[in-house]
């Protein structure tokens, strides 16, 4: 396979990753996915899709875009994600679609869990991390109103250990396209 065929294959999986790895290196400096990555990303992804197959191909991208946010904002109600990181995966899924966003936000979750027990045992606060993760389950079933989980989990944030998730969401969405051999 010469490069030109390799470029043009999938060129949409290409794309989004080198967007994907863009994003995880800005949040592991800045611990933020900026908004002139993820709104060009949507949008490029809504309009490309919206000329190429028509009322079809918008129909595709916005369930896409459906797809990303729902797996991430709930976890954003509560304060447990960045804005940055929910866009990310609604990017995504405006270029590749809702099957395909699912499948790499699975993977993605598997990713983040092994980095941030990783991230832990490296800390050598285990103890801390453990009540901590404790104290925000009990407040999750506890409080019901999500402006107040948001609240505490904001007022929480400096004596916690983050994990840029843009970083979990690169490796496991790559991963994920090598594996279904989209790259």
């Amino acid at each position: 396979m010469d490069w030109q065929q390799f470029l043009q294959s999938n060129w949409e999986v290409k794309l989004v990753s080198v967007i994907l790895i863009v994003a995880a290196y800005i949040d592991g400096k800045q611990l933020k996915v900026p908004n002139w990555i993820t709104f060009p990303m949507v949008l490029s992804g809504l309009l490309y899709h919206s000329v190429v197959s028509g009322w079809s191909g918008a129909g595709d991208s916005l369930s896409g875009i459906g797809w990303g946010l729902l797996c991430l904002l709930p976890l954003y109600a509560v304060g447990g994600m960045g804005a940055g990181d929910v866009k990310l995966m609604a990017g995504i899924g405006a270029w590749l679609g809702a099957v395909t966003t699912c499948w790499a936000f699975a993977v993605t979750v598997v990713v983040g869990a092994v980095m941030a027990v990783v991230m832990v045992l490296f800390s050598g606060r285990v103890m801390h991390h453990y009540r901590q993760a404790i104290h925000i389950a009990y407040e999750i079933m506890t409080i019901k109103n999500p402006s107040v989980l948001f609240a505490r989990a904001k007022e929480r944030k400096p004596t916690m250990y983050l994990l840029p998730y843009g970083i979990p969401i690169c490796i496991g969405s790559i991963a994920y396209f090598v594996y279904a051999g989209l790259i």
